[in-house]
């Protein structure tokens, strides 16, 4: 049904105060929702999944190009998936870590995730979201330097555009501005580094090695005018998600860890994006040469069918808090449902899956595929720069491919291409700095690959010429 038809449906719906729309609106608060062109837009409603698709309200299928929100790698009607929250609800259906508690399943998933970790990752903690991942790493750090008789080094800093969260510290940390405007954000401890976006910030006649090089040179002179002594750690995704899907430049992530070995900084990957086979290594660390001291984790840890996250930690972290709980008696952080068995039962699955059915290789069957129509996009007059790695990719729209200029903030430019290829019957997400974020199930096959870049391309077309008389 094209958007427009579908919206007609809605209307008499939410008049209707019974119907789903109009209770919606009458009772729920959305997150990342503009909340007053919610009360007259209304919801979309979605009732049913099946493999890389979902199903709204009145039965129409999409193709789910973003795979929910980055996550839901098996699609949404993996059985063994069920069956295993089903069993695991049967036998304990809660209890908790603290105070020496162990569950089996919590143990079996803790020492699976430390035999594929990257790095010297030995340690996993267990939480319930990726920004509740991002906000513990930054406890861990801050604990480690006080155990290790650093008090004063404490300080984190991640990069422009980057996306770590939405807590009070994570969002922090998320340095977009929706996440932080009206939110009194960030708070103080915090330093944003550049974003890595050639495409966008290189500067003429500048090679990607040199500009990654620029911006290392840039982290080295911020770390020393803050004092070495005083900065912990860096954080960083491996491919930059909400903020515009920012892969690196050559030789990026081997300059930035020069300077932060230099000034004995912690590296902390933000892998809730990019974990579990999405850039075609099970870890985006293994991709671009990452060498993890901390490690957040979540999404397709259990491919969205559980909340569960993790923080890794390398064993010299490890040490320094056994060390330190002979002072303060206990580690005192936890979460209620971190570690639930429910979730870990359903992550361990997920995980044997991936194995058993050779997700990973599956990966890289189609990602080329996946990346040669991504690259084909590029030549769209409404596309500035196709990029991606794996089975994941990102459009930048622009006004002028020769200027690179951008349509006004009012033209709306990624939300008109995303509700334009959601008349075709595709999800995709428009991101900050124009952008399209393109991430559908790892189970994507090659046919299904076609299928929604050529949906894509429809609403890339229909886009450009609402778009076309837009004054920039």
């Amino acid at each position: 049904m094209p958007l427009g038809a579908r919206e007609e449906v809605l209307e008499p719906m939410m008049d209707a105060p019974n119907s789903l729309a109009a209770r919606d609106i009458a009772y729920s608060l959305h997150p990342y929702t503009n909340l007053d062109a919610h009360q007259t837009r209304g919801p979309f409603i979605i009732t049913r999944g099946q493999g890389i698709h979902v199903y709204d309200d009145q039965d129409n299928a999409y193709i789910e190009g973003l795979a929910g929100l980055w996550c839901t790698g098996l699609g949404f009607s993996e059985t063994r998936l069920i069956k295993a929250a089903e069993q695991q609800m049967q036998t304990l259906p809660f209890n908790h870590s603290f105070a020496h508690r162990a569950m089996p399943p919590v143990i079996d998933l803790a020492e699976k995730l430390v035999q594929i970790a990257p790095g010297e990752l030995s340690r996993p903690y267990f939480v319930n979201s990726g920004s509740e991942a991002v906000d513990t790493a930054i406890k861990m750090v801050w604990y480690y330097h006080n155990a290790i008789g650093k008090p004063a080094k404490k300080k984190i800093i991640s990069r422009k555009r980057g996306y770590h969260g939405v807590t009070i510290a994570s969002g922090s940390l998320t340095a977009l501005p929706f996440a932080q405007d009206g939110w009194d954000l960030p708070i103080d401890r915090i330093i944003h580094t550049e974003t890595p976006c050639f495409y966008r910030y290189g500067q003429d006649g500048e090679t990607e090695d040199e500009f990654s090089t620029r911006m290392a040179e840039t982290l080295d002179a911020q770390i020393e005018a803050e004092g070495p002594d005083t900065v912990a750690a860096f954080i960083a995704e491996p491919v930059m998600g909400a903020g515009g899907v920012l892969v690196p430049p050559t030789g990026y992530f081997n300059k930035i860890q020069q300077v932060l070995k230099k000034h004995d900084v912690l590296m902390i990957a933000d892998e809730v994006i990019t974990g579990f086979g999405r850039t075609g290594n099970m870890w985006g660390c293994e991709t671009y040469g990452i060498t993890p001291d901390l490690l957040t984790c979540a999404k397709q840890l259990s491919s969205a069918y559980f909340p569960i996250g993790a923080v890794m930690v390398t064993d010299k972290l490890f040490q320094a808090f056994v060390e330190a709980s002979k002072q303060y008696g206990i580690f005192g952080t936890g979460n209620t449902y971190g570690g639930h068995p429910v979730g870990a039962a359903v992550a361990l699955e997920t995980l044997k899956i991936y194995e058993d059915d050779d997700i990973l290789g599956h990966v890289n069957d189609v990602a080329p595929r996946f990346q040669e129509r991504l690259a084909k996009l590029g030549d769209h007059p409404l596309v500035g720069e196709a990029r991606g790695v794996g089975l994941l990719g990102g459009l930048e729209l622009v006004a002028s491919k020769e200027t690179r200029e951008q349509y006004p903030p009012t033209a709306k430019a990624a939300l008109t291409v995303a509700d334009k290829a959601l008349s075709h019957g595709l999800i995709v997400r428009p991101l900050p700095g124009d952008a399209i974020g393109i991430c559908p199930p790892l189970i994507v096959s090659t046919d299904d690959i076609d299928d929604m870049f050529s949906r894509l391309e429809r609403g890339l077309n229909d886009a450009f010429d609402d778009l076309k008389d837009t004054d920039t």
